[in-house]
């Protein structure tokens, strides 16, 4: 992993971020963070594993839209990071054609633009959601920084843990696909 750190070209795209135990900003511990684009002028992200507390019948109801799905009712809204959490993002799949769109890759996209809630409240499409207000930014070079001071893990996104899983099974899920185990993490920091 030391070697990925200090490529500066490395594109984290489509790429979790794991927090290290020893994650020191209360925003990001213990979280599992999706890289939606990594370019030179820095990186936006989601957190896909802090459910807050409201539903999107509650998120619909506050933007006066109606939410017609069963399917999506009592599906928690996502603390998505610390920029703009005022804002609504929604993290799906299939990709489809909308107004603001960031391709993830491997068939997700983030859209930032209200039609994709409408198509959800309306047709229950696109058919994998996870909602966030707000979402994680790094400035050029931070995020590359951070890696170097051993912040975080990366690998690969796998949709699945995002759609498949329960929230509070992510984290442990993606550092499977690493062959880590959070306990032994834990250990090695001194402190969780």
């Amino acid at each position: 992993m030391s070697a990925h750190a200090m490529t500066p070209s490395v594109n984290l795209t489509g790429h979790f971020l794991i927090a290290m135990p020893a994650m020191a900003d209360k925003n990001f511990a213990r979280t599992l963070t999706l890289v939606c684009e990594h370019n030179e002028q820095g990186a936006l992200g989601v957190i896909v594993n802090r459910p807050i507390d409201m539903s999107l019948e509650d998120l619909f109801e506050r933007i006066d839209m109606s939410l017609e799905s069963p399917r999506f009712q009592g599906q928690p809204v996502y603390f998505g990071g610390p920029v703009q959490t005022d804002r609504g993002f929604v993290l799906h799949r299939p990709v489809g054609d909308w107004q603001s769109s960031i391709d993830v890759g491997n068939g997700l996209a983030l859209t930032s633009s209200r039609d994709v809630l409408q198509s959800l409240g309306h047709d229950g499409e696109p058919d994998d959601v996870l909602v966030t207000l707000g979402y994680a930014g790094w400035q050029a070079g931070q995020i590359e920084w951070e890696l170097a001071q051993n912040a975080w893990l990366t690998v690969r996104a796998d949709p699945e843990i995002i759609f498949g899983l329960p929230p509070e099974e992510r984290l442990i899920a993606a550092m499977q696909l690493l062959g880590v185990n959070f306990a032994s993490l834990s250990d090695v920091a001194g402190h969780a």
